[in-house]
């Protein structure tokens, strides 16, 4: 690391923790919740975070009960919702529409971040790119989430503006859920729910709401031959919302979970092939509170820090697909529909003990790949294209708003590396970082990024993409 790069990084570190205790102590301390949820039932983000937007132990069983706290919900609502219809109208329906709600005020928060960086110097070979950028606009998000009533939930998250000044946003998650369908068969409470629409897959920890600045670049990890012979052009990444149908449940108490989703395979894009994918998750939490009782009550976080069972979760995930290429036969004149499976496996643990968390996740995946044979116009079967990796991370809470992280990437992927993306198959990050909640609906993020070496184009020696990234994060 050069003496300018430590000069440099130093010179940030310093001017993001002068920025913070202004924030810090140049006002009366307050708290705040994602709007949404805070105006109805007037509580704090703490409830169900304990470093937004992560949900903590409170947060997934109000997520899972359909937007509504998990016991006694009635008695803590401060914002009674809109009755459409009589109570009296279900017992003559069909003869009636089913009564339903809708929220009292218009569900609607509003979320901000955006962030400065510092990068290592890049090879000009590869383009200029400025040392410092002081700030970055990266999303503006408009939020509406709640219920229409005991069994039917909604979430929609649109990014108004991102990447810089007047950018397009795109939706992120936009469905509709219906919880406790399996009531009406006999199956235990939230055994069988059904949600549709666009959203993030049922990953193991989420992209879409990450505490982290920086993406899991496992799941941003693509199949792509570049410019290597054969067929595969996969543009499926798990870190990305899909478009599809999605069933599942979590039954009684909810510490084991599984689902089932059905999805078109393009991301968030429209449909480019008749075929569709399949995403299974199953995954079983083991409670190790030693009081009985404790472990049947759902804890949440408050003003002293974390208030999580203590408890370790192992899961599994499986996606199936079919890509097809050539659809419209210009790609490989000749040819037909080329159609290739493809899988993505994987295992993951979690681990949370009082402040301290500790999560990994690791992946297999499988593109099969052909190579076109122009004389003979068949399908020559080569070498499959294929990438594994994962990542691990600890989060601790030095005190209920100062939360300190570590996190190991990792993707090995031959394909890349022919196509000279890294020094080695391997290529591997480590990411330490700290957050501070202002308050309770504002954070100030730090991270730093060493990374592995790339190839400078225009010689024979190689560099670290590394930088630092300071961030604001708020919510009203």
């Amino acid at each position: 690391m050069s003496t300018k790069f430590k000069q440099g990084f130093g010179f940030f570190v310093v001017l993001a923790v002068g920025s913070f205790i202004y924030f810090l102590f140049s006002q009366t301390p307050r708290t705040d919740a994602i709007p949404a949820f805070a105006r109805k039932y007037q509580t704090s983000c703490s409830t169900c975070h304990s470093n937004y937007p992560e949900l903590n132990d409170f947060g997934e069983a109000f997520k899972k009960n359909g937007f509504k706290f998990p016991k006694d919900d009635e008695t803590f609502v401060k914002e009674a919702p809109v009755m459409l219809g009589a109570k009296a109208y279900k017992k003559v329906f069909p003869k009636a529409i089913y009564p339903g709600e809708i929220p009292g005020t218009i569900p609607i928060g509003l979320r901000y971040s955006g962030f400065a960086t510092f990068n290592s110097r890049q090879p000009l070979a590869l383009g200029f790119l400025p040392r410092a950028d002081l700030f970055t606009p990266n999303t503006f998000t408009m939020i509406a989430a709640g219920s229409f009533g005991p069994n039917i939930s909604f979430w929609i998250d649109d990014d108004i503006s991102t990447g810089g000044s007047g950018a397009d946003g795109g939706l992120g998650d936009g469905y509709i859920k219906f919880n406790d369908l399996g009531h009406y068969i006999g199956l235990p409470k939230d055994a069988l729910n059904l949600r549709f629409g666009q959203f993030e897959l049922d990953l193991p920890f989420s992209q879409a709401r990450t505490i982290n600045l920086s993406d899991y670049d496992i799941y941003d990890q693509t199949s792509n031959i570049g410019s290597l012979p054969g067929t595969t052009m996969n543009p499926l990444s798990l870190g990305t919302p899909q478009r599809g149908i999605e069933i599942g449940g979590y039954p009684n108490d909810g510490n084991f979970e599984w689902s089932a989703t059905l999805v078109n395979g393009n991301n968030d894009g429209t449909a480019l092939r008749n075929s569709k994918d399949v995403y299974l998750r199953v995954s079983q939490r083991f409670n190790l509170e030693r009081d009985p009782n404790a472990r049947k009550e759902v804890q949440a976080a408050g003003p002293t820090g974390p208030r999580d069972h203590t408890s370790i979760r192992l899961g599994a995930f499986y996606y199936y697909g079919r890509n097809a290429l050539n659809l419209d036969q210009t790609m490989f004149p000749g040819f037909g529909t080329i159609t290739e499976p493809f899988y993505r496996v994987g295992a993951d643990a979690r681990f949370k003990y009082r402040k301290f968390e500790l999560y990994a996740l690791g992946m297999h995946a499988r593109d099969t790949n052909l190579i076109p044979n122009t004389t003979t116009f068949a399908l020559e079967p080569a070498s499959p294209v294929t990438f594994s990796g994962g990542f691990a991370e600890a989060e601790y809470w030095f005190y209920p708003w100062v939360i300190g992280t570590m996190r190991y990437d990792v993707v090995n992927s031959p394909t890349d590396f022919l196509n000279g993306a890294s020094e080695h198959n391997t290529r591997s990050r480590v990411s330490p970082g700290v957050q501070f909640l202002v308050r309770a609906n504002i954070k100030a993020e730090f991270e730093y990024q060493y990374r592995y070496k790339q190839p400078d184009p225009s010689s024979n020696l190689f560099f670290r993409a590394n930088g630092f990234t300071a961030g604001i994060d708020y919510v009203f």
